[in-house]
């Protein structure tokens, strides 16, 4: 529910758009803590230890290396997708990214997220990836959505033609 305030217009888009930036800072910090108290187990023996050592090993360097590479087109990418959003916000935070890096790159998304959700086009959105993704569930969501938005323009193309005088008949 959002505040009557922000319920249309160039509001609701900032007030989304803050919202999905507390979220997204939120889920990295998040990500970030886990990894720090992953890592307070570093030189200790059993389980922590073992944590510790795989937040310090190469599976978790290389995903940070991925980011700090492909964070530009990545991070922002994922505001575009259910389900991948998370993920790649605490991985940054989980990886240790920079920050400013992070941040720098999650703002695009966040705007598109906002505009996304603003204007209600997530579904149609999500409908395209999965009809690029091949899923036929994806077509019939373009063809519905393209079916009503032409349905839409007939109806209202109809209502503003004048209406015709009938055609009488001349008696010579």
């Amino acid at each position: 529910m959002h505040p009557e305030w922000a319920s249309s217009g160039i509001r609701l888009i900032i007030f989304l758009f803050f919202v999905v930036f507390i979220r997204a800072q939120g889920t990295y910090w998040l990500g970030r803590a886990t990894a720090q108290g992953a890592l307070s187990g570093s030189g200790r023996d059993g389980l922590r230890g073992k944590i510790a050592a795989w937040f310090n090993g190469p599976i978790p360097r290389k995903g940070a290396d991925l980011l700090e590479k492909w964070g530009l087109i990545l991070i922002p990418l994922c505001f575009l997708t259910v389900g991948v959003q998370t993920a790649v916000n605490a991985g940054s935070g989980v990886v240790r990214l920079k920050w400013r890096t992070y941040t720098l790159c999650m703002i695009p998304g966040c705007i598109a997220w906002a505009f996304l959700y603003g204007f209600g086009m997530l579904a149609v959105w999500m409908s395209i990836l999965a009809a690029i993704a091949g899923s036929w569930w994806g077509w019939a969501g373009i063809l519905t959505v393209l079916s009503i938005i032409a349905a839409i323009v007939v109806v209202r193309r109809r209502r503003s033609r004048p209406l015709e005088a009938p055609v009488q008949a001349q008696n010579s």
